[in-house]
């Protein structure tokens, strides 16, 4: 008898039901919350604006801010690219290298203590006001958590799994290629997903000082109307929320066994 998907797996669909409504259940709920302690402490709206006086100023203004937003999203895609790039390359090193791994290290946490907000007018006396000073605020913030996640990933591939690659003489290469970055990868997207929303965070930074477009513009220069700065803040997170869940929706394509052989 021929069984479909559905029948074969009854628990999928309610738990693909979970899986987009309780997020949109949460999200709806934190609004409403917001609203409600808004109204019953009778909060001034140059505060705290009400979602509704936020969804006014996103209609007074929509090309304004979701230009803004497209700047503020470039700025972050390249930097996590060029993050990517470098973090994968540095953690590789420091999973072949011992000596480099203590010599670096240090180095690292070091950077990764020192509060980001430091460099921010630095990179702007460096580089001027253009968007370079911002990717790289973005690198900074997000670096380590990649770095950090490729080299534990890279070092903890289960001995059973190289010796067998060993057994069938298979050169370094395809050793580290079809054993050692595969075993990785689980934890690579764990330190991607973690530096994420940290590249927002980056672009918003640099943007705080000295730019001339981004929402982390639209914010400073918003004056009292805190309407448009709450407009370009949900912009952020709305921003950080998709890119959080394209490296999901990612993860899970490229890695579906992770699913399958974990609890």
């Amino acid at each position: 008898m021929k069984v479909d998907g559905s029948e074969a797996d009854p628990g999928r669909r309610p738990a693909i039901a979970a899986a987009v409504g309780l997020p949109v259940l949460g999200t709806v709920g934190t609004v409403v919350l917001w609203w409600l302690v808004v109204v019953a402490f009778d909060v001034e709206s140059y505060l705290v604006p009400t979602p509704g006086q936020v969804a006014s100023a996103f209609t007074r203004m929509p090309g304004y801010l979701l230009d803004n937003a497209r700047v503020t999203l470039v700025e972050t895609l390249a930097g996590f690219a060029l993050t990517v790039v470098g973090g994968l390359v540095l953690g590789g090193l420091l999973a072949a290298s011992r000596l480099l791994e203590q010599a670096l290290y240090p180095v690292l946490v070091a950077l990764n203590a020192v509060p980001k907000l430091a460099f921010a007018p630095l990179l702007v006396v460096w580089m001027g006001f253009g968007h370079a000073p911002k990717i790289v605020m973005v690198v900074l913030m997000c670096f380590f958590p990649v770095v950090l996640a490729t080299a534990a990933g890279l070092t903890s591939t289960p001995k059973d799994l190289v010796e067998l690659a060993r057994s069938l003489s298979a050169s370094r290469l395809q050793t580290f290629v079809k054993v050692r970055l595969r075993a990785a990868l689980p934890q690579i997207f764990v330190g991607l997903k973690t530096a994420m929303p940290l590249a927002v965070i980056g672009a918003l930074v640099g943007e705080l000082f000295g730019a001339s477009e981004g929402l982390g513009f639209v914010i400073q220069n918003a004056g009292g109307d805190t309407a448009v700065a709450f407009a370009a803040i949900a912009l952020l997170a709305v921003m950080s929320i998709v890119l959080f869940y394209v490296l999901v929706v990612a993860e899970r394509l490229l890695l579906p066994w992770v699913r399958e052989t974990t609890g």
